[in-house]
């Protein structure tokens, strides 16, 4: 049966939150803010984000740590059909994009199954979001012609990992590794036994675009023994190629 509320016809607004600066929300996502009845929101929204709703809204946390197991996205998924159930306007509020590597697109299959209306609000992914806070172009002319996203961390329940490291060492020429940060170093090595130079620049960017912002830089040979030696954590993204020599040029903040 479709949901609906008294009548009206609910709809689950599956919303980018986009990277932490609340400046980089989108209208639409924050129009949606502000009328929704129920937000659902993870561990990756920041809390200047969620100060933006109202304090009428009910705000429900369900933030899916690193390591949890899949029988966590089940919860999420019925959290989002009891809601639609009893409630007009449900948002599933998720940091960054919700269809890069934010399972959004399984959650609307979700939705569709269960006959309950959605809309995919896009966001800025953090991949993006934190390189051009930190001055450094994916793409720049005469450094990079071809970018390339990838999850650093797969479904633990996959028998084989998808990801070929050695097949993208020297098949793009800038490569941004979301949910990496644990697993640098062999990440690292593998794309250096793909043929990739040793002395090609790494960043890594800890809260990006937020004003906890951290940011480390070297050579890929070396760059996971300067991540430990920071004290790096998550959330953080891991961009690789020439045009990382441009930060110190390009940044802006």
């Amino acid at each position: 049966m479709e949901a609906v509320c008294r009548g009206v016809e609910m709809t689950v607004y599956l919303v980018g939150a986009g990277p932490g600066d609340p400046g980089l929300l989108t209208m639409r996502a924050a129009e949606l803010l502000q009328k929704a009845d129920v937000v659902l929101y993870d561990r990756l929204v920041d809390e200047s984000i969620i100060a933006m709703i109202p304090n009428t809204t009910k705000k429900v946390y369900v933030g899916r740590a690193v390591g949890d197991d899949a029988s966590h996205q089940n919860s999420t998924n019925q959290y989002m059909l009891e809601y639609a159930e009893i409630m007009k306007t449900v948002v599933r509020l998720k940091g960054g994009d919700p269809i890069i590597f934010g399972r959004g697109g399984e959650e609307a299959q979700f939705l569709k199954k269960h006959n309950i209306k959605y809309e995919i609000v896009p966001g800025i992914t953090s991949g993006i979001g934190s390189a051009t806070y930190s001055g450094i172009p994916l793409t720049f002319r005469g450094y990079s012609s071809s970018v390339v996203f990838v999850t650093g961390h797969e479904d633990p329940l996959k028998e084989t990992e998808s990801v070929r490291w050695q097949n993208l060492a020297k098949s793009v020429d800038t490569i941004v590794i979301m949910m990496g940060l644990s697993r640098i170093r062999t990440i690292c090595d593998e794309l250096m036994r793909g043929g990739m130079d040793p002395a090609i620049p790494v960043s890594v960017i800890q809260n990006g675009t937020t004003s906890r912002q951290e940011i480390v830089t070297g050579p890929i040979s070396d760059i996971a023994r300067i991540v430990k030696e920071s004290d790096m954590s998550p959330p953080a993204n891991i961009i690789i190629g020439r045009v990382v020599d441009l930060h110190q040029e390009l940044r802006w903040r």
